[in-house]
């Protein structure tokens, strides 16, 4: 039996949506448009949005013309997401680590979502159910934060004030995990979560995805999917097949 994950309360409190509800939706839908773009995906193509939070990547998809499953651990993001529900667009609650019942044209891991397990071997396991599931010639889009960039800038400390909450956010790498300590005070209670993401660069990347047979093809650095730099570039994209 798995421990209780750090996500696992974190994502589902309105909190956690409440400090991150301007994330930019305008910059997300370019890179969806210029991903399906570069990638030779049919018209009918059905996609893994893996995990979708509340469904924005999975709705814009949707949009573009394809068929779409968003699948998230958080109860309370899938029971938001079902409202955009059609007849090709279905949201799921699954586990990564756990398999995945349908073959995709592509599935996409997108806005840091990978690297919140202790151990190597889950997120290993993660990348083997997303490998599994893939058609034949199918494409994983990995869309990372590029950790060299993130050391080099690091904001250790800040405060974001949001819908009345004074987010008190703490920054840190420590035991090869990039750490967002984050406080604040709401509904009369004081509390207090803390993201871990492991601090993953292209060659760690590459080489979990050359233990699953995963095919490593395009590293781009930003959402306009120009050269990946390790010192400038904000993003770390990878195209698998």
């Amino acid at each position: 039996m798995r421990t209780k994950d750090w996500f696992t309360d974190w994502f589902n409190t309105p909190y956690y949506h409440i400090l991150y509800k301007d994330r930019n939706d305008i910059e997300a839908q370019q890179f969806m448009r210029n991903i399906t773009q570069f990638l030779p995906l049919p018209e009918n193509a059905l996609l893994l949005d893996l995990p979708c939070g509340k469904g924005r990547h999975s709705v814009f998809l949707n949009s573009l013309g394809y068929k779409v499953i968003g699948a998230d651990l958080s109860e309370n993001s899938i029971q938001f997401a079902k409202k955009f529900e059609n007849q090709k667009l279905k949201f799921i609650i699954q586990d990564m680590r756990e398999p995945f019942d349908l073959q995709y044209d592509a599935v996409f891991n997108l806005f840091t979502s990978f690297g919140y397990f202790k151990e190597d071997s889950e997120d290993i396991l993660v990348l083997q159910n997303i490998k599994n599931c893939l058609k034949e010639n199918g494409f994983f889009v990995f869309d990372f934060l590029n950790a060299s960039f993130v050391k080099d800038t690091l904001v250790t400390e800040e405060t974001k004030i949001v819908d009345g909450i004074s987010f008190h956010i703490q920054r840190e790498i420590v035991d090869g995990f990039i750490l967002k300590h984050i406080a604040f005070f709401a509904d009369g209670e004081h509390h207090h979560f803390t993201e871990r993401v492991k601090y993953l660069d292209l060659q760690k990347m590459t080489t979990f995805f050359e233990k699953v047979g995963l095919n490593l093809q395009y590293v781009f650095g930003d959402y306009q999917l120009n050269t990946f730099d390790e010192t400038n570039s904000k993003r770390l994209i990878l195209i698998a097949q």
